[in-house]
């Protein structure tokens, strides 16, 4: 080899080793670099977001299986993946959806009207009720009937000289109120419950009366087709009495109004029921804040677009602010009462039309009037929140979090023989720490309805040899509830006891791992202490918990920050070797003290 050849080789293995040196000091500058990145991001990106090249993050992507474009989402447990790979430590970063509630102080509280949802049997009146309640409207009667355009509408009665408004959520019923409820939308004050005097309570009176519980809305019944002769109102007050509903006559707390929807008679007293009902609730909001509301309709409409009808819960709503509905956003362009007509603003419990969207969004979704179009795309950036009712087999990591304390259930059996069977055994392997709270249970398949009802309430849906159909399936998934259906009633009993237990408190159990005596005291700082001495039994383990002990008492405790043997670190040192180390405590320690190194465990106490 020529000098000039060796000279060129020497440069380049130069160069090379220079590039070694710098890519070695990148990932040294990165490593353990803590980045906080939201639940979702575009490739490119996620790139800025690490300053790296988008390249190198498309390489690492197909490295690991995922083949994505510069301009295409990865979701955040992927960014965890390849930013680790990178040298970085990712955490997620709180969800945007959270801005939806307005950071805004309410200083302007003023009284709102009630927002009132009928629920019931379906042939027991409930429409013919609302339309007499319509019909009571002064400002309908004034101008010649009301047309209703939307799925809500406001009510306006002259009550003392004044005029006071209900807001009614024109729903399919408990279906509808569930599922708004398991969207994060409990927008119901009042619930209005029909039952027909001369029927009494029916399946559905009770999965009515469950899903109002559930949440926790007063309850005001209307007992309705009090004009038929085989009405019978006393026995439908016990049957509401057996299903915790208690009339205020008989001692309880549930107003019960003996009504004829089809004779239009006590409609105004089922109004002013209504009305204390929510005056004891206090209802207030402030009209001066940003609008946030709730999504309870939307279609897409020809000439207009994206159509939704929402109802305002906070703030006021202008014509040409722009909102944020879920992961769309749009400027108002249109604006409709629930008459039809073009409205420049809406206030608190008012239901409203808009036009203007990106997208259709979806029903139950989030309401918020931004600033800017800037600020809407910042937060549509970000995915919704998902929601999740856990399966039996998920309940022990929440439980173990302490999120959960009851178990909830849903509970469906093929007939009244099982359910009682079900019902009577879990009384039994119940006990004080443990809280089984039975939602609803019913006879036959698992419904939509049953779906919705667990997620609004983070419930489990359990059935014994019924079935769901598809389009229930569907929903389970689309919503990520879990459904379990068992056909041995001692594998269904099985598997509620070890949920059951996974809720008692754990038992912490400590265990010795070796002890040893300080022979020496090197140096002390205020929480440090460094010392040495011999492992008298079993070992002594870097990053455990110490008790110190003196002259056979137990004065303190603390942790072994650093461990060395021999002058170089180690992760445990044996029997009869000597060791030194640093100890974080705030007791003083002395030569001839014991420390005694000990591991904590939780283990999961049973159910008897």
């Amino acid at each position: 080899m020529s000098k000039k050849e060796a000279k060129a080789d020497s440069k380049r293995v130069s160069f090379v080793t220079q590039q070694n040196e710098n890519r070695q000091q990148v990932i040294q500058q990165t490593e353990n670099k803590v980045v906080e990145a939201p639940s979702v991001l575009s490739v490119r990106e996620f790139a800025e977001l690490l300053k790296v090249p988008v390249t190198e993050i498309i390489g690492a992507l197909v490295k690991n299986g995922v083949m994505a474009t510069i301009n295409e989402s990865i979701d955040y447990d992927t960014m965890s993946i390849i930013a680790d790979g990178l040298g970085f430590s990712l955490t997620e970063k709180a969800e945007e959806e959270i801005k939806l509630e307005t950071k805004n102080t309410k200083k302007h509280l003023t009284t709102r009207p009630p927002v009132v949802t009928v629920m019931g049997h379906v042939d027991h009146g409930k429409t013919m009720l609302l339309d007499a309640i319509r019909h009571t409207d002064v400002i309908s009667t004034e101008s010649g009937g009301i047309t209703q355009h939307i799925g809500a509408y406001q009510v306006t009665v002259k009550r003392e000289n004044k005029e006071r408004t209900l807001t009614f959520l024109d729903t399919p019923g408990h279906e509808a109120f569930s599922a708004m409820r398991a969207h994060g939308a409990n927008i119901t004050d009042v619930v209005v419950l029909v039952v027909a005097a001369n029927d009494g309570v029916k399946p559905q009176t009770i999965e009515a009366i469950n899903h109002a519980k559930a949440a926790s809305v007063p309850v005001v019944v209307a007992i309705n087709k009090i004009d038929l002769p085989d009405s019978d109102i006393d026995r439908v007050k016990r049957q509401l009495a057996d299903n915790g509903l208690l009339s205020e006559e008989w001692g309880g707390d549930v107003p019960m109004v003996p009504v004829s929807a089809k004779n239009k008679e006590n409609i105004d007293e089922i109004i002013d029921m209504i009305l204390l009902v929510a005056d004891l609730k206090e209802l207030k909001a402030d009209a001066t804040l940003p609008a946030t509301g709730v999504v309870i309709e939307s279609h897409m409409q020809a000439g207009r677009g994206p159509i939704a009808t929402i109802l305002i819960q906070e703030g006021t709503l202008h014509a040409h602010d722009v909102v944020v509905i879920g992961s769309t956003y749009g400027k108002v362009r249109i604006m409709e009462n629930y008459l039809g007509k073009k409205i420049s603003e809406a206030t608190p419990s008012m239901p409203v039309r808009i036009a203007g969207l990106q997208e259709v969004p979806n029903f139950g979704d989030r309401v918020l009037a931004v600033a800017d179009e800037k600020e809407a795309k910042e937060l549509t950036k970000v995915k919704s929140i998902k929601r999740k009712v856990l399966s039996i087999g998920e309940l022990s990591r929440d439980i173990k979090a302490g999120k959960i304390k009851e178990l909830k259930l849903i509970l469906k059996a093929d007939v009244a023989g099982s359910l009682e069977a079900i019902k009577k055994s879990l009384n039994e392997i119940s006990n004080e720490e443990v809280k089984i709270n039975v939602l609803h249970e019913g006879v036959g398949d698992i419904t939509e309805s049953d779906v919705n009802m667990a997620l609004a309430s983070e419930a489990l849906v359990i059935g014994f040899r019924v079935k769901a159909s598809s389009d229930v399936m569907n929903l389970a998934r689309r919503e990520n509830v879990k459904i379990s259906i068992y056909d041995i009633i001692y594998q269904l009993l099985d598997d509620l006891t070890a949920a059951l237990s996974g809720l008692l408190e754990p038992e912490i159990v400590e265990t010795e791992i070796g002890r040893m005596k300080i022979l020496a005291i090197f140096k002390v700082h205020r929480n440090e202490k460094i010392v040495g001495g011999k492992v008298t039994s079993g070992k002594i383990e870097n990053n455990c918990e110490v008790k110190i002990v003196r002259d056979k008492e137990t004065i303190g405790e603390g942790k072994i920050v650093s461990l060395q043997q021999n002058m170089k670190d180690a992760r445990e040192v044996l029997e009869n070797f000597e060791c030194g180390l640093k100890v974080e405590t705030e007791i003083k320690l002395a030569e001839d003290d014991s420390l005694e190194c000990y591991r904590k465990e939780e283990r999961v106490r049973r159910l008897c």
